[in-house]
């Protein structure tokens, strides 16, 4: 007895994990509050990831079947629950057989849709960038024709400018002659009058 109690009474091992309350989660917020928790005590330490579940595969069938039985074998003889199993693994295997033969079309059949539906995106985009070229084209040729016609409204306008700046130049020059002044001359003839100019411009002489 007294040998229980010293074993009892001895001091327990520091460093050891606390003892956590037992908690039962009752609904399902408080059981993800609970994990949530757990996994928040130690931050530092990864979060276990479950492996993504295989999928189910039939067992494969033996390489050598030793006996072969059909669905003669009686209900009463001691061989009928062996041929249950094995009629049930076929049935298994068929299935399961079907089933992946139908994914097999439907990967098909999605990898076929995703062709046409890149082919009519290629499509719809290069019937958008003729669309696009074709009105820039169009935009630089309003622009070209534009800026043609500018330059020459500006060259008629030089043009019709130096025609009439020469038509005024021929003007004065039809003007001059008959604008020549003429000059008082008192002592030409005596009298007040006007006194006609010889051609370089000097009054003529009385004499003459």
């Amino acid at each position: 007895m007294a040998a229980h109690e010293q074993k009892n009474n001895k001091p327990k091992k520091s460093g050891g994990k606390e003892a956590q309350p037992l908690i039962i989660a009752k609904t399902p917020a408080e059981e993800q509050r609970l994990r949530l928790e757990r996994l928040m005590r130690n931050p530092d330490k990864l979060a276990p990831i479950p492996d993504r579940p295989k999928e189910w595969n039939p067992r494969a069938p033996p390489e050598f079947v030793r006996d072969v039985m059909g669905s003669s074998a009686g209900a009463g003889s001691g061989e009928f629950h062996v041929y249950r199993h094995l009629r049930r693994r076929e049935y298994q295997r068929q299935d399961f057989l079907d089933k992946m033969s139908e994914k097999v079309n439907e990967d098909v059949d999605y990898l076929d849709k995703v062709e046409l539906n890149k082919q009519a995106a290629e499509e719809r985009t290069a019937k958008r960038r003729k669309k696009r070229d074709k009105l820039k084209q169009k935009k630089m040729m309003a622009k070209k024709a534009k800026l043609e016609a500018k330059n020459k409204k500006d060259d008629d306008g030089n043009k019709s400018s130096e025609s009439s700046e020469e038509e005024e130049d021929d003007d004065d020059e039809e003007k001059r002659p008959k604008m020549m002044p003429r000059l008082l001359a008192s002592s030409w003839g005596g009298n007040d009058t006007l006194c006609p100019l010889q051609g370089d411009g000097h009054p003529l002489s009385s004499a003459g």
